[in-house]
This record gives C-alpha cells, structure tokens and sequence, in this order.
C-alpha cells in the first residue's frame, strides 16, 4: 500500500463516503475534516500530499492560502455546480484540478495522476 496520505473537506457525506471507498485501497491513509482550520492541520500532521475540498466549505481565499503554505500538495477541488468561471478561479488560486462533486472517478485520478512523490508538510 502506498505511503501516500489524503485529507479530505467535503459537504456532502455521500460524496466523502463515495471518495474513501475509492481511495482506502490505493492510498496509505484517508483523513477527515470538518473545517478548513482541520484540514489544515491534518495536511501538516499527517505530511498529507494531496487535500480534496469542496468549494462549498472552502473559499478561493482558502485555496490560495493552503497552495502557499503547501506548495508541494496537490489540490484537489469539488462542487456539485459546474461553474466555468468558479473552477477558473480556483485552478488560478493554486488548485490542480477540479471537479464535479458527482464524479468520484474524477477526483480520485485527478488527485492520484497529480502525484509528485512528495510530503506536503511545511
């Protein structure tokens, strides 16, 4: 199993269940939060690489701030709407991908195909 670890900060529980089934078996460990404060802090305890977040409980600000003080994660935004202009602006505040929350095998390959093989601790 990989040593990789995951924090996720999601709205929907349906959408966290659907994401830790599909990444228990490929990642070394899955961490929930329920604030973005909490996923910050699981991303520097656990030297978390990648954080899923969803637009609904995170702000652009909070992207931006966690891609500065984690340049080495990767991160990974959801939202149930597809808003072209939101999901801009969040690729322009530090986010690797983002997707539709509905599509699980989405997050998963954005989060694992941006994989550097780093620790994102600072």
């Amino acid at each position: 199993m990989s040593s990789l670890h995951v924090v996720l900060l999601q709205s929907d529980s349906a959408v966290t269940q659907s994401l830790v089934a599909a990444l228990s078996n490929r990642v070394g460990s899955v961490h929930l939060t329920r604030s973005v404060g909490e996923l910050r802090n699981s991303i520097a305890q656990h030297r978390a690489y990648v954080a899923v977040l969803d637009l609904e409980k995170a702000s652009l600000d909070d992207v931006k701030s966690l891609s500065c003080d984690f340049p080495a994660a990767c991160i990974v935004c959801n939202h149930r709407c597809a808003d072209e202009e939101m999901w801009t602006e969040a690729l322009r505040a530090g986010a690797a991908d983002v997707c539709d929350s509905s599509d699980t095998h989405g997050i998963v390959r954005a989060a694992l195909g941006n994989n550097r093989g780093q620790s994102a601790a600072a």
